[in-house]
């Protein structure tokens, strides 16, 4: 996607084989891109959410992997290094996933192999993330389509931030988005803030003011109100973990948008690559949540009238804080899910037979 009209990925390796991200602890105040030299740098840049979003951990993740075979492709050194790199995040399934492909891949080559051969397949787990992306794009287009022959522009909430900057490009909640932007539909994006690191109003603002979609933050509690006027005629949101039931864990805040979509009849969709589906989990409730540090709840960080950017406590000396980083929305209150595959409903049945032939994809065949 473009970014003041110049295309950008998320990730990409150098001709010399450095890689480089978008620190997106950064934005939206600055474009910084930072080097990743180590196993150590990636686990560290995705514990600390300079990357997020399912799909880039996943691809970032394999680059770790790739740049850990680099400086030493002993078996031993190759599992520490999944160790460090899963343990980094344990909510999105794409990283565990991305992680246990290339170090089984690895592992049955001889050592001098392993650098290269880590490198390439870095490369094809990233750009099959892509074409995923942009898959779930093209089927999710004629929903919004089919929501224009009544309307004079789409209105579609999303909460967090699934678009390109949550993958490698074009994004999972947004890809429709785009694809429906730039094959000139009029549609205009209700952006949660997203607390408590404002996800939705620092990246998904950015990411579509920079692509020229209409948008307008609201707070995160605006979108029940808006849903009740008929401000909203769809719901699009991403997701870190779908179980073989169905139900999707996303974004704390995810699961109050589907209630407040079912009561006034909102059609509610999580798109996702089907290497988010974690077929070893039946029910939402044993899916590991992260609770992360209270300081990102007790402070926020902002642009000074001076152009400077600061952190300032929001929250009284002494209180104290939960920020538990996810929720779980079950599967009766999703209209579909939104896969490369196509569109399909969030059942066991439905999610089977859209991935047949998963068990090939979970043996490394595919991203």
């Amino acid at each position: 996607m473009k970014i003041a009209g110049t295309h950008y990925r998320t990730i990409w390796c150098t001709a010399d084989g450095l890689v480089q991200v978008i620190d997106q602890s950064r934005l939206p105040f600055e474009l910084s891109i930072m080097d990743l030299a180590t196993a150590t740098d990636v686990a560290r840049a995705i514990k600390t959410m300079v990357v997020r979003g399912a799909p880039l951990i996943g691809a970032t993740a394999a680059y770790g992997m790739a740049l850990a075979a680099r400086e030493d492709a002993s078996d031993e050194n190759l599992k520490s290094a999944s160790r460090e790199l899963k343990a980094a995040r344990p909510t999105a399934v794409d990283l565990p996933w991305a992680v246990d492909r290339m170090h089984r891949k690895l592992s049955v080559l001889p050592p001098a192999q392993r650098p290269e051969f880590a490198f390439r397949e870095a490369a094809l787990i990233s750009e099959a993330y892509v074409e995923q992306c942009r898959a779930i794009g093209r089927h999710g287009l004629p929903l919004i389509r089919e929501l224009a022959r009544t309307r004079q522009r789409v209105n579609i909430l999303t909460h967090c931030n699934a678009g390109w900057f949550a993958a490698v490009d074009w994004g999972t909640a947004l890809s429709p988005v785009y694809a429906a932007h730039d094959a000139g539909i009029p549609v205009h994006i209700w952006v949660d803030e997203t607390r408590p690191r404002n996800q939705g109003a620092s990246l998904t603002a950015f990411e579509l003011g920079s692509h020229g979609v209409a948008h307008t933050v609201i707070a995160d509690n605006l979108g029940g109100h808006l849903m009740q006027r008929g401000a909203v005629d769809m719901v699009i949101v991403g997701a870190d973990r779908v179980t073989a039931a169905g139900d999707v864990c996303n974004k704390v805040g995810t699961y109050l948008k589907a209630l407040a979509a079912r009561d006034n009849d909102v059609p509610f969709y999580a798109a996702m690559p089907v290497s988010t589906i974690d077929w070893s989990i039946e029910s939402g409730a044993d899916i590991p949540i992260e609770e992360r540090s209270a300081a990102e709840l007790i402070y926020m960080t902002g642009r000074a009238a001076d152009g400077s950017t600061a952190k300032v406590q929001v929250v009284p000396d002494g209180s104290p804080a939960l920020n538990i980083g996810f929720d779980v929305t079950p599967a009766r209150l999703i209209t579909g899910l939104l896969t490369e595959r196509g569109l399909c409903a969030a059942n066991r049945a439905a999610l089977r037979l859209a991935c047949a032939d998963q068990r090939a994809v979970n043996e490394g065949e595919g991203a």
